[in-house]
């Protein structure tokens, strides 16, 4: 006996009554989701299961939790935390905020991409509707100027509540019905309608009217396998997503004491301060290295040195420069004494491959290199270091 599915005449039934057909305890060898230990079939339902790029409904049959429903070979298999008696009569309830969510979400992607075709001609062919979000892919490529051409038409659709209509057309007015359809469909096709603005082939349960899409955001595009790939959000998710944003834009005003409205500029601004301040700072550090540079006299044997200031390819440049001072090895360490150092060593003189496994030994260090340069980190304090060299 296969599942009646109560939410392809009434996509509004929020909780059902049915017989318990089936449940079957899950193997453990068996895909299924966290949490689920039985696979329960009843006579008919009002879950939608995972299809045609959207997930599934969850809620509740009597005292277990539906986790996941797929259909498998006609039926329709809710996986649930606990068991249900079979032939019981049980009380289906369904998350109604995350169904009713999720059928503006997927009537408001019908009606974007009903004007995409329209307009541009391109065809949807991809589509996820998740927690995560929206995802639509398009066969062309839309510029921002006519994505943005495209939500302000949705959004006027959406303000006329124009009617959302389901049929299941004979196959003679299929071949003469003019549909969007991702997939060669030839019986029980059920189409979807936005009167004058869509109509899709679709098994998922859709709002009754545009109005109750509650709005349509287009949030990003990039491109998608020689097409493009939009994320949209419709409805409650919309306005959760404009809050977040909202409060994103009001910490970010408060920080830059700017206007809202100005958070851009005042960023833009930002930046371009701290690219003159990245700029003097490394005209002041290739002085820095000047100066310690000079500073340097010949010694014979090690030469070690600390510095906080300059930066790894700076602190390279001032071992290259001991080298040339020094008669045995030239050693710069930058760090302090409770978080370790980072250190630069190199020698023209005494193999430092050979010599690094020594003195990361000596002074719980890690590295290695070359036989002219070693580079790496050691949590000896400064002290211990000099003692070391002498």
């Amino acid at each position: 006996m296969l599942t009646k599915k109560l939410y392809d005449t009434d996509s509004y039934l929020r909780d059902f009554s049915a017989k318990v057909l089936r449940c079957d305890p899950l193997r453990s060898t068996e895909k299924h989701p966290e949490g689920a230990a039985f696979a329960v079939v009843l006579d008919q339902t009002a879950f939608f299961p995972e299809g045609g790029g959207q997930t599934s409904d969850t809620g509740n049959i009597g005292s277990a939790s539906v986790l996941d429903v797929q259909e498998v070979n006609g039926e329709i298999v809710h996986y649930t935390d606990s068991d249900l008696e079979i032939g019981s009569l049980v009380r289906g309830v369904l998350n109604w905020q995350e169904r009713f969510r999720k059928m503006q979400n997927h009537t408001g992607e019908h009606l974007v991409s009903g004007i995409v075709h329209t307009q541009f001609g391109y065809d949807n062919v991809g589509f996820h509707l998740g927690t995560d979000g929206v995802t639509v892919d398009f066969s062309g490529v839309l510029s921002d100027a006519e994505l943005r051409f495209v939500e302000y038409i949705a959004n006027r659709v959406v303000g006329l509540n124009v009617p959302v209509t389901v049929s299941y057309p004979s196959p003679e007015e299929c071949a003469v019905l003019d549909y969007r359809s991702k997939l060669e469909l030839t019986e029980n096709i059920r189409i979807v309608t936005i009167d004058g603005w869509d109509c899709c082939a679709c098994c998922a349960p859709h709002v009754s009217q545009t109005g109750a899409v509650g709005g349509v955001k287009i949030l990003s595009s990039e491109s998608w396998k020689g097409g493009i790939r939009i994320r949209m959000l419709c409805g409650m998710d919309a306005l959760d997503d404009y809050q977040k944003r909202c409060e994103n834009t009001a910490r970010i005003s408060a920080m830059l004491s700017a206007p809202q409205l100005e958070t851009a500029d005042a960023v833009e601004r930002l930046m371009q301060n701290l690219q003159h301040t990245r700029e003097e700072a490394a005209a002041l550090k290739h002085a820095l290295l000047d100066l310690r540079i000079a500073s340097l006299t010949p010694t014979e044997g090690n030469l070690v040195l600390f510095d906080d200031l300059l930066d790894n390819n700076s602190l390279r440049n001032l071992a290259n420069a001991g080298i040339k001072l020094c008669s045995g090895i030239c050693a710069v360490f930058s760090g302090n004494d409770t978080d370790g150092y980072r250190y630069i060593i190199g020698s023209s003189t005494v193999p430092l491959r050979a010599w690094s496994k020594e003195f990361n030994s000596a002074l719980n260090g890690r590295g290695g290199g070359s036989d002219q340069m070693i580079q790496g980190t050691v949590l000896a304090d400064a002290a211990k270091i000099q003692l070391f060299f002498k």
